[in-house]
């Protein structure tokens, strides 16, 4: 594997042996540096061998090694001929991202930022053990979540019609068959909705502390020193088990197709066959889960921080931003050496991007293009960006999901030991409470890539422009 430097902010191994295409990585020298003796590379090369794939096999500057495809992989494939695989997905189908904005400041907090912190925390489940999120759904019902997607929530009360509109998709992504979806799958998801989940999944309570574009923050509602909130996370156990049972059935599959898998992870089917239509549509019902989830938990917060301040959410001026999923795979419409053509693009620890004018951005951003939602890490910072036509045209409206992991978790224990990572936070004036000590080590600001550096390579290749920096003042991890 001979790794290439195209330019200042991309890296190119060239198609050889098995590979049907190149591979292609957004990053610096120090990214590219740190990924020294990881398996990320060798992964995105992996996915430039699988059938039908169009243009390069990508990689975003938070690349680190996934399941499959690297965290940051990015791949477009052909409908007749190309596949579909669970490994470009991931097993936290439509983990993704809420951002609130408010009309307040710091000082409008005054100094509660500690009991805000413990209101949402009661308020809202997190951790591995998290399965019971306080919402009974029947058996139609929870049909409903996975057919509705972030409908449904508002239909229960959580948050308005409004939101739906400034979600990817709507909040509801319209394949979804309620028959692909396993009685195991609906059984795990039962009893989770309104749940965080462990891991890097958070509730995080942020000031704006700059903006750098003045007129795409004034239209997505940011201001120097307002306070926001971000939700982090997915379709929990429901998700989960869909992708389990994918890559069980989609190893067989593949081989029965005569695929040749350069990594049994990358097991995939054709994307028009039974069993690759299938899975799309039972990842499909995961994501709306996931959309339902980050809506029911956006009620929470709402009601946590009422609970504090003594403000309705109205006068708080609390309302999304954007909501955008990060782990997918998606029936897109994108030009191709001039032609425009339907393709199936994989998003694995990546986000969509789509640039002004396109029409899915949501009107109220249509001229300055889709917000996207890069969280950092709990210690330093995280960025709101708008997609770019750079991004259209290079990455199939894609760039990065976030910071991406330096450290694997189990590394990251060991470099906690002996530190008081809490203090460490609260010297900062950064708040934290999480579900076990382990999480908090896992998930250490040490553990990321400092994402200053990963958003400046965004910024240089053009496939995302910053539009204001958050900074942490309380943070709920799972």
């Amino acid at each position: 594997m001979r790794l290439e430097k195209l330019d200042a902010t991309r890296w190119i191994v060239r198609r050889t042996g098995a590979m049907r295409t190149d591979a292609v990585v957004y990053a610096s020298e120090p990214i590219i540096d740190a990924l020294s003796g990881d398996q990320s590379l060798q992964q995105v090369c992996n996915v430039a061998a699988l059938p039908g794939i169009v243009g390069p096999a990508l990689a975003m500057p938070d690349i680190h090694g996934g399941y499959g495809f690297p965290i940051g992989g990015v791949a477009a494939f052909d409908l007749d001929e190309g596949v579909v695989s669970p490994g470009g997905v991931g097993y936290d189908i439509n983990c993704g991202v809420r951002l609130m904005r408010t009309d307040m400041v710091r000082e409008d907090l005054g100094g509660l930022e500690e009991k805000i912190l413990y209101a949402l925390a009661v308020a809202i489940p997190a951790g591995l053990g998290s399965r019971d999120g306080g919402i009974k759904l029947d058996r139609r019902e929870l049909h409903k979540v996975v057919e509705q997607g972030a409908r449904f929530a508002v239909k229960r009360g959580y948050g308005l019609k409004a939101d739906l509109d400034l979600i990817e998709a709507k909040g509801r992504i319209a394949d979804a068959e309620i028959d692909a979806v396993s009685p195991r799958a609906l059984d795990r998801g039962r009893k989770q909705l309104g749940t965080l989940g462990s891991g890097n999944h958070f509730v995080e309570l942020q000031e704006v502390d700059r903006i750098f574009d003045e007129g795409a923050a004034a239209a997505m509602g940011l201001a120097d020193g307002g306070i926001t909130v971000s939700i982090h996370t997915g379709s929990r156990g429901l998700g989960h088990q869909v992708a389990t049972e994918a890559i069980a059935q989609l190893v067989k599959v593949a081989r029965r197709h005569g695929i040749e898998l350069p990594d049994r992870q990358l097991c995939c089917a054709p994307v028009d066959s039974d069993e690759g239509q299938r899975y799309l549509a039972a990842m499909a019902g995961a994501a709306n889960f996931a959309f339902a989830n980050r809506q029911v938990l956006a009620g929470r917060v709402a009601e946590a921080m009422q609970r504090v301040l003594h403000e309705t959410p109205a006068r708080m001026g609390l309302r999304t931003v954007y909501d955008v999923a990060h782990n997918i795979a998606k029936i897109e419409r994108h030009v191709v050496d001039g032609e425009e053509r339907l393709l199936c693009v994989h998003r694995k620890g990546a986000t969509r991007a789509f640039p002004p004018g396109h029409p899915e951005v949501p009107r109220v951003y249509r001229k300055v293009g889709q917000p996207v939602l890069v969280p950092g890490d709990m210690g330093r910072c995280s960025y709101v960006l708008a997609g770019q036509a750079g991004a259209m045209e290079r990455t199939f409206g894609s760039t990065c999901h976030g910071a991406g992991r330096l450290l694997s978790r189990t590394a990251a224990k060991k470099r906690a030991r002996g530190r008081d990572l809490e203090g460490e936070l609260a010297a900062k004036g950064i708040h934290v409470r999480t579900a076990s000590r382990h999480t908090l080590a896992e998930e250490m600001p040490d553990a990321y890539k400092d994402v200053e550096q990963v958003i400046d390579v965004v910024r240089r290749a053009g496939i995302g422009k910053p539009v204001a920096r958050l900074r942490p003042l309380a943070v709920v991890k799972g």
